[in-house]
């Protein structure tokens, strides 16, 4: 596996143009397979993806991570730019690739085969691999209610009972965004409010840091994602967090037609792929049943491809309805979410 993953984001890409440079005028009979990808995926999520992979094809994979940033540089490097493929960790970004024409449409059965039409870019540029749920988690000592709508959040009877993170981080936009395009702007803010009224502390950390909070007693419920509490619950790095995990139950909360909100990660084809070939064949591969497999035992995640199960894990949280509303809606309203957030001065 490339090491690119672990430098800075400047020597990284240093270090993938070298890598781009040497696959353009190989020394015949010694060249490489590979295929680039820029992600704003974590390392440790995609790496056992790639290791399956060049272990398939033999094709190996150059990668650079970045939580910020990737799509101007794409955009910047025009047609000199190595991608091949673009990862994210969320839809917004996907669409705004399209939107930039740094992404290309790929016509391929067998990635619509295993990506349903409401996970997929209508053109065909981009595609969901991955689903997580926002949901609840509350604290198994302080919390008996089983059952709750998002509506239910804003209620004066958990006034300085909930926590979450920053209300412009993307996972927290996409929720908002969804409330807009299935409630309108107006009922979005007032219930925006409300939640602010309710919140234990002013936003701050990351999914993991409101678990935390819960399991010493600062708040009795937070909105995260679902496959963090399964990388607490496994963390033999940092045991602590396995109790954080513990301290919590998952509930999956509900819009009025008793669905839940989700969320994508997923994949696109830079628009001026080098290796287009073996790009088409990694976006293949991640979208087959066997990485499903992986991403579902490893990450936590729920797959996007039918009959692929989810973990024995996962599973144990219980079952929800997938919202119905086209992933790409987010996208479109997010923009007006994040002026509902400040308008309500929610992170202040």
């Amino acid at each position: 596996m490339s090491v690119m993953s672990r430098l800075p984001l400047g020597l990284a890409f240093s270090v993938a143009l070298f890598a781009a440079a040497a696959t353009t005028a190989p020394t015949p009979g010694l060249a490489e397979e590979v295929v680039n990808v820029y992600s704003y995926r974590q390392p440790s999520l995609i790496t056992p993806l790639f290791d399956a992979f060049k272990a398939k094809t033999g094709i190996k994979v150059n990668f650079i991570f970045a939580k910020s940033g990737l799509l101007e540089r794409i955009a910047q490097e025009g047609d000199n730019s190595p991608a091949d493929v673009l990862l994210t960790s969320d839809v917004n970004r996907l669409v705004q690739a399209a939107e930039r024409n740094i992404v290309q449409p790929v016509a391929s059965q067998a990635i619509t085969g295993n990506v349903p039409p409401a996970l997929r870019d209508e053109a065909d540029k981009w595609f969901g691999l991955t689903m997580r749920a926002r949901v609840i988690y509350a604290s198994r000592e302080r919390v008996s209610q089983d059952s709750f709508t998002y509506a239910e959040l804003s209620d004066p009877k958990w006034k300085g009972k909930v926590c979450i993170r920053s209300g412009q981080h993307s996972y927290n936009l996409g929720l908002f965004a969804a409330m807009i395009a299935k409630q309108g702007a107006e009922q979005t803010r007032a219930w925006l409010a409300g939640l602010k009224t309710n919140l234990a502390r002013k936003p701050v950390g990351n999914e993991r840091a409101q678990a935390k909070a819960i399991f010493y007693g600062e708040c009795d419920l937070a909105i995260a994602n679902t496959y963090y509490m399964g990388k607490m619950a496994t963390n033999e790095k940092e045991p602590e967090q396995k109790q954080w995990a513990k301290a919590s139950r998952i509930i999956f909360p509900t819009w009025p037609d008793g669905t839940t909100h989700v969320n994508i990660s997923g994949m696109a084809m830079a628009k001026h792929a080098p290796n287009q070939a073996n790009a088409l064949k990694l976006m293949e591969f991640l979208a087959s049943p066997e990485a499903q497999q992986i991403y579902a035992q490893g990450n936590f995640e729920y797959p996007v491809a039918d009959g692929v199960a989810a973990s024995d894990m996962v599973q144990s949280w219980g079952t929800f309805k997938v919202d119905a509303l086209p992933i790409a809606s987010l996208a479109v309203h997010q923009k007006r979410a994040s002026e509902l957030v400040d308008e309500v001065l929610f992170d202040q």
